[in-house]
């Protein structure tokens, strides 16, 4: 038994109580996000820690780009996701981590933004993470663009109540149903709305 057991005289069976120390930024994020799933804050978490996610180790620059995001925006962080060719598999030696960073409508999307990110830069596997700062779209209007990118190949890391993962769900219905194509122009492919 270690010292600590037998300083305590437990048994070193877990209590299923811990202090866990955050980010203010972050912890504002999950409370908001709590609060729109209609749970506390601890069932929150927990169902967040209960999920299947394979080796943390390999969502480390990610969980830190959240962290970053959240001390920026706190409760007005929505959602983050990763895309690009590090999502596709696709990064050459060069390529850096895009993130669709998502905010309430009341955060004004300007250059500031990215200058705060990058007083404190974020890297992932040694790759630089470059934010995309952006709202969520309407629902029931088409979202081509960067959206429609992100809804191909992105890989979300932190949502509020499911409204990234549904909106992007949307996204894909729209492509598949031919609202949104993917074009080239200059040797370059975007998306369009099909007017």
């Amino acid at each position: 038994m270690s010292d600590i057991k037998k300083r305590r005289g437990g048994s070193g069976k877990a209590s299923g109580r811990f202090l866990l120390r955050i980010d203010p930024g972050l912890h504002a994020a999950l409370r908001s996000a709590a609060a729109e799933g209609g749970v506390s804050l601890n069932d929150y978490c927990a169902r967040k820690l209960a999920l299947p996610l394979g080796s943390l180790s390999a969502l480390d620059g990610g969980w830190q780009a959240v962290e970053r995001a959240a001390a920026l925006f706190g409760d007005a962080l929505v959602g983050i996701a990763a895309f690009g060719s590090w999502a596709r598999r696709q990064a050459a030696d060069g390529s850096d981590v895009d993130l669709l960073v998502i905010v309430e409508p009341r955060v004004a999307l300007t250059r500031e933004l990215y200058r705060a990110w990058d007083e404190q830069p974020v890297a992932w596997e040694g790759r630089p993470v470059e934010p995309h700062f952006v709202h969520l779209p309407a629902e029931g209007r088409a979202a081509a663009g960067l959206w429609a990118e992100v809804a191909v190949d992105g890989i979300v890391l932190f949502e509020r109540g499911l409204s990234v993962s549904r909106r992007l769900a949307e996204v894909r219905r729209d492509i598949v149903s031919g609202k949104i194509v993917r074009k080239i122009a200059h040797g370059q492919p975007y998306w369009a709305e099909v007017a």
